[in-house]
């Protein structure tokens, strides 16, 4: 009887990164900072309907451009960097919009968004110090708290309830422990982290 020879291992698949500026991704992550330019005129000026189009507008382009960097192959270390930039924007700009429409309900909440931007600006800072280079994990969680940061926000704009922005903060300090845990378990920058279990692995195979 012939025994077959065992599976070799197959060689590791060739990068698909790129060193294009010029991308689709990048381009919408662009475009997204420039939206978000726009957000705080838009709620200074009252529009609070189109305030929250455009900023559900540029959410969603978040959700798109990574997957448009995988189908067309344009992933890039400046592409994690534009995403992380136009997001830090975006929210940033929520941020003042939701305060400037619905400042009686968020003055009141003020303890969870500082608990939340405080421990988002401590992991950034963080990342620089060590690595010099922002923190651009993209993590599971991430991407689950800008979910929970749009549906929170559009709640309130349009309700008075409390507790879906205070259990959306909860999960944002979270998130951010999670990302300055990454840091402190990896040896090297890298961007598209999953979680701090995948950063586990990725160190104990270095």
């Amino acid at each position: 009887m012939q025994i077959e020879p065992a599976m070799q291992p197959q060689p590791p698949a060739e990068s698909d990164r790129t060193t294009r500026i010029a991308t689709v991704p990048n381009l919408l992550c662009a475009l997204r900072f420039l939206g978000a330019i726009i957000l705080p005129f838009l709620a200074i000026a009252g529009h609070a309907s189109a305030f929250l189009w455009l900023f559900l507008l540029l959410a969603m382009s978040d959700w798109i451009d990574g997957k448009l960097a995988i189908l067309l192959r344009q992933k890039s270390v400046l592409g994690a960097r534009l995403d992380s930039w136009a997001d830090a924007a975006l929210y940033t700009a929520l941020l003042f919009g939701s305060l400037w429409l619905r400042g009686d309900l968020l003055w009141e909440e003020w303890p969870w968004i500082l608990a939340a931007g405080g421990s988002y600006a401590i992991a950034t800072v963080v990342g620089l110090r060590k690595f010099g280079r922002w923190p651009s994990y993209h993590t599971r969680a991430a991407k689950t708290c800008w979910l929970l940061i749009t549906v929170s926000a559009v709640w309130a704009l349009y309700d008075s309830t409390a507790w879906p922005l205070q259990l959306t903060m909860i999960a944002v300090v979270a998130t951010n422990l999670e990302s300055m845990l990454i840091t402190r378990v990896s040896d090297s920058w890298n961007t598209n982290v999953p979680s701090l279990y995948h950063a586990m692995q990725r160190r104990r195979q270095t």
